[in-house]
């Protein structure tokens, strides 16, 4: 995680690291300072220390005596409760510099957490843009909001929320573990021979916390899914009556969800009360012993050192106990990392072209060449397909729904890619060209026109960069959407709400329409475009259209045969076969699979 992420903030950890190292110096020599208070608060000092000059002699003796010659020597000038005011200054002092140090340690953090978790964020939405379509059809939407929203807040709180924790706490423990050595190295070597008890016991409560939290968090994104699809399907929930079967399906899952996360939440509240436990009965055999050793006068400290020691002893538990709650928290925010990878990991089947091969303009014809298709090896959807479209024809593709005529047209900007055959623009094989100069050619108008909570300009404007306003006017015009439009009282910066919908259909279709008109491409896909709009809309959408598709070679898909009369060919499909292809009166002369759909239409 830290190797994926952190690279480009490695100066704010830097800072973090130099933060906690003088927070770690200053809280030793605050509490170093509480030996000669001691000392002077109970009249102690008897010994007359003598200056000794620096690298004479040993250094730890040396250290020691040279401030307690500075202290004696202040205390005999100016009294021993003018050197009490001091040190007791000194100490609030060191405290301040400390505390300062530990806030900056922490608040130069900040911009390192942030900067992960958005970094994550921008990972996940790129990598989901970047998916080709099947991914999705296997995917449900609640779990992949879930993973963005759900478990990228896990991995803040618990791994990004530890890395303060993995940083500072290390330092602490390395300086206060230094101290204590510095000070006694026997009694040390007596209190690390409980140390790894008190780690093993830690790991041993922690040890299922990650199974239990990708548990938990599968839950979750159950949870978002039936949200998302009862949003979806409010309307359909309402005419059935079926609010309280939803609301008790709803249930059910949140209550597993509550088990799965109490469990979690246990195991993670055992973190303090056992540390604080086996921290406290840790102190307590320490103090038993040393105080035993003063008392018998077999101590190797006196007894204000011995003091000092206990509270570095003290001090050192604390970032030990920090470690085991980030032993708590790494497993949770790891578990939802490995859900988050699963997105990240996907494999995109759609390859971009390792050549330099552009293309930017359409002259030739559009061939399908024994063209097979299947979402996965079950079934297959097309069979053999071999088709010609030569620019500046209609050609319109018909047929029974569930036939592969949606599926067709998805292959031509590579939503998918054939399992067999190929298909050429010009002569050469689609997936040789850019992936980005392939999609520039087309201009897609579908059944379902698919708009964005933006303003009616910004939708028209959508994938055309630096569009102008009198272009944007010019393509509504085109497309009779600009009398609607202005009708509004924003007119065209009126927001048109969640997937358009305060517009009725037919007006979503024709910005959609004046999308398109916008983005003038040579080549047109129309899939069903009239299709769900009653006649009044379906002849203002028609007019606008058969203006677009005016001098470009256009791809219909039409369940209303009536729309696809004056097509160049006629393409019609049953169960993934080319069955009939022809102008409209050669078919209906056939007297074939398309006379029965004319006829039944007709009725």
């Amino acid at each position: 995680m830290l190797r994926r992420y952190v690279s480009p903030y490695s100066k704010y950890l830097g800072g973090s690291v130099l933060m906690n190292v003088l927070s770690a110096v200053f809280n030793i020599f605050s509490f170093t300072l509480i030996i000669p208070v001691l000392k002077i608060i109970f009249q102690m000092e008897e010994s007359v220390y003598e200056f000794i000059p620096w690298g004479t002699g040993d250094f730890k003796e040396t250290l020691i005596n040279n401030f307690y010659w500075y202290v004696s020597q202040y205390m005999a000038s100016n009294g021993p409760i003018v050197t009490l005011l001091v040190l007791a200054a000194l100490l609030i002092v060191m405290t301040a510099l400390k505390t300062s140090c530990y806030f900056g340690s922490t608040a130069v953090m900040v911009p390192l957490r942030t900067g992960i978790v958005k970094d994550l964020r921008m990972q996940i939405y790129n990598k989901i843009i970047e998916l080709p379509l099947g991914f999705f059809s296997q995917e449900r939407k609640g779990d992949i909001i879930a993973r963005m929203s759900g478990d990228v807040q896990e991995v803040e709180n618990s791994i990004t929320g530890s890395l303060d924790m993995l940083i500072k706490n290390p330092i602490l423990i390395i300086f206060y573990l230094g101290t204590l050595i510095f000070i006694s190295w026997k009694l040390t070597l007596f209190v690390l021979v409980f140390a790894p008890l008190m780690m093993w016991l830690m790991g041993v409560i922690g040890r299922n916390l990650k199974k239990k939290s990708t548990e938990a968090q599968a839950l979750w994104s159950d949870t978002m899914s039936q949200v998302e699809e009862t949003l979806g399907g409010l309307r359909v929930i309402k005419a059935f009556l079926a609010e309280k079967k939803m609301s008790a399906r709803f249930d059910k899952v949140t209550g597993l969800m509550r088990k799965k996360n109490a469990r979690v939440a246990t195991r993670q509240a055992l973190a303090h009360p056992v540390s604080e436990f086996l921290g406290t009965m840790m102190i307590a055999i320490v103090l038993c012993f040393g105080g035993f050793l003063i008392i018998k006068d077999e101590s190797f400290i006196d007894a204000p050192t011995f003091i000092f020691y206990m509270v570095i002893l003290y001090s050192v538990i604390q970032p030990i106990k920090d470690f085991s709650k980030a032993a708590y928290n790494i497993p949770k925010g790891l578990a939802s990392m490995e859900r988050i990878d699963k997105i990240l990991g996907a494999r995109n089947d759609i390859k971009e072209s390792e050549g330099d091969k552009s293309i930017d303009k359409f002259e030739g014809s559009i061939r399908f060449e024994g063209v097979s298709f299947s979402y996965d090896a079950s079934r297959q959807i097309l069979h053999d397909i071999d088709l010609e479209i030569p620019k500046g024809w209609t050609v319109a593709i018909v047929g029974a729904s569930g036939g592969g005529k949606s599926t067709l047209v998805d292959l031509i900007p590579r939503f998918y890619d054939v399992d067999s055959g190929r298909i050429t623009i010009d002569g050469t094989d689609i997936r040789e060209f850019k992936l980005d100069g392939l999609r520039s050619l087309m201009g897609n108008v579908n059944q379902e026109p698919i708009l964005f909570n933006d303003t009616i300009f910004n939708n028209i404007a959508f994938g055309v960069e630096g569009a102008t306003e009198k272009q944007v006017i010019e393509a509504a015009k085109i497309a009779n959407a600009h009398e609607f439009i202005m009708e509004k009282e924003e007119g065209y910066q009126t927001n048109v709400g969640d997937r358009g919908c305060k517009l009725s259909g037919g007006q979503r279709q024709r910005i959609s329409i004046a999308r398109a008109i916008l983005k003038n491409p040579p080549i047109l896909i129309l899939d069903e475009a009239t299709a769900a709009l009653d006649t009044e809309s379906e002849r203002a959408v028609q007019e606008a259209l058969e203006r677009l598709m005016s001098n470009r070679t256009t791809i219909a898909i039409a369940h209303r045969l009536s729309t696809i009369k004056d097509a160049d060919e006629i393409i019609v499909i049953d169960d993934g076969h080319i069955v009939e292809r022809g102008k409209h009166d050669d078919l209906i002369a056939l007297n074939g699979y398309y006379r029965k759909l004319h006829d039944m239409q007709a009725l």
